[in-house]
């Protein structure tokens, strides 16, 4: 079996609110193997994107252990956290998070720019041309379609080159066809860069194309089961 990517053990989270200490996450036990690709489904306030925040180091466990693309998480400082994150994790969020006052271009060398990567520019290019996009360098996120800004935040997060790709309801922002585009084009990036994939959803056909599906519920993992990945 391949090295896990993911590796979560006992892991809690526990917020403080007005009604007191509230349990957002129990008792975390799962693995994830590099090259994997895991739909994680469950009824909204389940957990599922809070434990992808655990996941993405955006969000630090109560208790158990965190360990990510080889990293004890739970060890690292915030500015570790930001460039393991920065190196080694891509994120794509329902909401595009683009730069309004950026390009395209702009909007995916960003990151890489930020890591002092020379070539930014260039690697920038060449991720929008993977995503079909190379027509739409110089186009500001507003003179863009939803799906067209998705693919610009696609192209941002496997730009710095991820071992592991976290999507929280990519499609979520995006009308039935379009979203269908975006999931068949992220499935084609995972299967050419061998990206680990995790992707939240509410639809439990699309999580069932990753091949493996975590069921949440009341913070819990209920369900982990394998079929045949049909991406």
């Amino acid at each position: 079996m391949s090295q896990a990517i993911i590796s979560l053990e006992n892991v809690h989270l526990a917020l403080e609110s007005k009604a007191g200490n509230v349990q957002i996450l129990r008792d975390l036990d799962f693995e994830v193997a590099e090259g994997e690709a895991v739909g994680v489904v469950g009824p909204s306030g389940s957990g599922k994107t809070t434990m992808l925040m655990v996941i993405a180091g955006l969000e630090r466990a109560s208790s158990g252990k965190v360990d990510i693309v080889g990293e004890n998480f739970c060890a690292l400082g915030e500015d570790q956290l930001a460039r393991v994150r920065g190196a080694r994790i891509g994120i794509v969020f329902q909401s595009f998070h683009l730069v309004p006052t950026m390009t395209a271009l702009e909007n995916v060398a960003l990151p890489l720019e930020f890591s002092g990567v020379a070539a930014a520019q260039d690697i920038a290019r060449a991720r929008l041309d993977d995503v079909g996009l190379k027509h739409r360098l110089d186009h500001f996120p507003a003179q863009l379609s939803g799906g067209e800004q998705q693919r610009v935040a696609i192209a941002r997060a496997i730009a710095p080159g991820p071992k592991l790709l976290l999507a929280d309801e990519p499609t979520g922002n995006l009308d039935q066809t379009t979203g269908g585009q975006i999931m068949d084009l992220m499935f084609d990036l995972r299967a050419r860069i061998g990206l680990t994939l995790v992707l939240v959803t509410h639809d439990t056909a699309l999580a069932s194309r990753c091949g493996r599906m975590i069921s949440m519920q009341d913070g819990r993992i209920v369900a982990d089961t394998v079929s045949e990945a049909v991406a």
